[in-house]
């Protein structure tokens, strides 16, 4: 019998985040899951690896199930989880890392600021596949542990990692699958592949306070029009037409423009043309 893969699942939510266990069961049927999660609340923390972050490391024993499982909360981001999940937790190079059920979107060109998407692309730079999902849900929630139906995020995380792990022919330069479920879609709903979105959805409010020394800290709001967002987006399918988006990502951020023509205009400029 062949041993059943390695999925390592993270999040940016927190180890007590319903969300992460919602998918926890899910992926099970697909392989062997070891959950190592940031102890506390990280959203907002993109890919970073804070020299400032202790790095410890708790087990902790949980029922999924009915069957007890051990799982990691590191003392750390998102990012820095999967590291010590890769070089301390398994035995094993995993087969996929999945990254959610994050409470909320992650859409447009704010993607970098999550720790949803952050510890997917850590996932990724060390040549695993990986997949980050996140589920739409009032702003008002993204921060909370509040009861919400993880059910149907749950199926198109299972449903997508099942592709990943069997796959043996994930295009070139697709390192990351990005999945966004709307709040009111059922199993039925239909999923489309989207470009990301050049356009912001979350903007930053300006702190109130009296003098620049007080403590304050920026807030955001949603301000975007999403029928004004390109109709190939991660944007508009979420949040205009309602289904469910997957994008694929790259770790290549290099601009798609040509590179010859910017050379030449630059050489340009040094030279003094």
């Amino acid at each position: 019998m062949a041993e059943r893969p390695v999925i390592l699942l993270t999040n940016d939510d927190g180890i007590q985040s319903p969300g992460l266990w919602a998918v926890a069961e899910a992926l099970s049927e697909l392989g062997w899951v070891q959950v190592v999660a940031p102890r506390e609340q990280q959203s907002g923390m993109g890919r970073s690896l804070p020299v400032t972050s202790a790095g410890r490391i708790y087990a902790e024993k949980v029922m999924i199930q009915g069957k007890p499982w051990t799982v990691y909360a590191v003392d750390g981001t998102p990012a820095q989880a999967v590291q010590h999940g890769i070089l301390e937790l398994t035995d094993t190079m995993p087969a996929l890392v999945v990254s959610g059920i994050n409470y909320g979107e992650n859409t447009g060109n704010g993607v970098t600021i999550s720790g949803t998407i952050g510890a997917a692309l850590e996932a990724a730079s060390f040549g695993i596949p990986a997949l980050a999902i996140s589920r739409q849900m009032p702003i008002g929630m993204h921060l909370s542990y509040a009861e919400v139906d993880f059910t149907v995020a749950a199926h198109f995380a299972r449903l997508f990692s099942r592709w990943l792990l069997r796959t043996d022919h994930i295009p070139d330069d697709v390192d990351v699958l990005k999945v966004e479920v709307p709040q009111n879609a059922t199993t039925e709903t239909p999923w489309r592949v989207t470009r990301l979105s050049r356009r912001r959805v979350f903007w930053p409010t300006r702190p109130e306070r009296a003098v620049l020394s007080d403590e304050a800290q920026l807030g955001y709001e949603f301000k975007a029009d999403p029928a004004h967002a390109e109709p190939d987006s991660d944007v508009y399918a979420l949040l205009h037409d309602g289904v469910v988006s997957v994008t694929p990502l790259s770790l290549d951020m290099t601009s798609r423009t040509d590179l010859f023509r910017l050379w030449q205009m630059l050489q340009s400029e040094a030279s003094g043309g």
